[in-house]
């Protein structure tokens, strides 16, 4: 018996970032599971290091930068979410999003990982890797991994209703 307590959606606010959030709250409906929600915003002052910028407050950036993430995720993740998935909008800050996402996986007791993947190839995963893979690699769960465009099989409500008749 597959038992889900605990699914996780990564998002990156991309393309395969409604469909991943589709295949989260199917999983969490079906499985009775908590919804967690998490978005790793970019560490931007951590990323400024050695730079000069005189009239530049990254402090005040990086604020915005999570800022905007956080409503971007109430956005989302709706009040229909919270209240019948228990759903948690989280967002954190890190260099690293694979690290990030696979250390929240461990400490929120993660029990399923669903991430989307861009589907670089050749020399662009080569010299930007995928925060996908990463995860697949190191993280202590199942993950998966969405592409877009790819086969729908999470079908909305609606849809489910009209194929059964």
């Amino acid at each position: 018996m597959i038992t889900l307590k605990n699914v996780l959606v990564a998002i990156d606010f991309g393309e395969a970032s409604d469909t991943v959030l589709a295949y989260g709250r199917e999983l969490a409906r079906r499985f009775g599971a908590t919804l967690h929600v998490l978005h790793v915003a970019k560490n931007v002052v951590a990323g400024a290091v050695g730079v000069e910028g005189d009239a530049v407050d990254f402090v005040a950036l990086q604020r915005a930068v999570e800022e905007s993430a956080r409503k971007r995720l109430d956005a989302i993740v709706t009040d229909d979410d919270r209240r019948t998935l228990a759903a948690k909008a989280v967002v954190q800050t890190s260099n690293s999003p694979a690290l990030s996402i696979v250390s929240y996986a461990r400490d929120a007791h993660i029990d399923f990982i669903i991430i989307g993947t861009h589907g670089r190839g050749g020399m662009a995963h080569l010299f930007m890797g995928s925060v996908a893979e990463r995860v697949v690699r190191t993280a202590r769960c199942p993950v998966l991994t969405v592409s877009n465009p790819q086969h729908e099989f999470v079908l909305p409500d609606a849809l489910q209703a009209v194929a059964r008749a």
